[in-house]
């Protein structure tokens, strides 16, 4: 629900910020700030407008979100006192490490050896299926992880694929105008025809604009879960290693 209402107040608010800079600030007062010709580009701007700041707000949604699961303090340095305090065989240390570190790693961790610590003492249990229900525990919590670190990327990839249409749509309108001053009988119509040309190359522009940075935004935080993914996956197999040989 708190998802839907973000994307529904952020859908609000760009179209309405863009549809006000697009009448005062490139329309009422464009000669002023030189920007007159963007207004050219007819009603289809201020909608690539709108989608450009979704992919603003996206990008530093997703920035703040990727840091924030990278916890409170060094990542590296985290993982080096938890296996340290495992190794130690101190498991609440260690569990105490990931309370103050948080962030999903540290979440995920977590959930593996608070699920050990309590069937650790079991002794139905052996070695093997202690191990199993540690595994599982933690695949668990990597599944409640993963969706987290993976929000509004497809959005930002879908912003990118309907910028791309709208501005083509936009230079497909332009020329058609364009070429309707052409068509008039008598003199051409150098006004229709100048309007027709900028409303396309315009619209071409924003729209490649609003699918390139979404695209590069895209591929830069697909690689940057996959990759903190991974990292998570390594550190658990760390952790499914110590625990195991204590076991033993």
């Amino acid at each position: 629900m708190k998802q839907s209402l973000f994307i529904t107040v952020l859908i609000l608010v760009a179209i309405t910020v863009s549809t006000l800079v697009y009448l005062y600030i490139f329309g009422a007062e464009g000669d002023a700030y030189g920007l007159r010709f963007i207004y050219m580009g007819g009603v289809l701007v201020p909608i690539l407008m709108a989608l450009l700041i979704m992919v603003l707000t996206f990008i530093v949604e997703r920035l703040l979100s990727l840091k924030k699961a990278n916890g409170t303090g060094s990542i590296t340095m985290f993982l080096k006192n938890m296996e340290k305090a495992l190794m130690d065989g101190k498991v609440d240390g260690a569990i105490d490490i990931c309370n103050k570190q948080r962030g999903s790693c540290a979440n995920v961790i977590r959930t593996g050896l608070e699920r050990y610590k309590q069937i650790a003492g079991d002794s139905k249990l052996g070695a093997e299926k202690q191990m199993g229900e540690v595994q599982r525990a933690i695949e668990e919590a990597m599944m409640l992880e993963t969706p987290l670190l993976e929000k509004n990327l497809i959005a930002l990839s879908t912003i990118a694929s309907i910028s791309t249409m709208l501005g083509l749509l936009g230079a497909v309108i332009g020329m058609i105008r364009s070429f309707g001053a052409l068509g008039q009988q008598g003199a051409v119509d150098a006004a229709q025809l100048s309007i027709g040309i900028s409303e396309a190359l315009i619209n071409t522009a924003i729209g490649l604009i609003v699918a390139i940075s979404g695209i590069i935004s895209y591929n830069y935080f697909v690689n940057k879960v996959d990759s903190f993914t991974y990292m998570i996956d390594e550190a658990t197999y760390n952790v499914i290693q110590i625990l195991t040989s204590r076991s033993k």
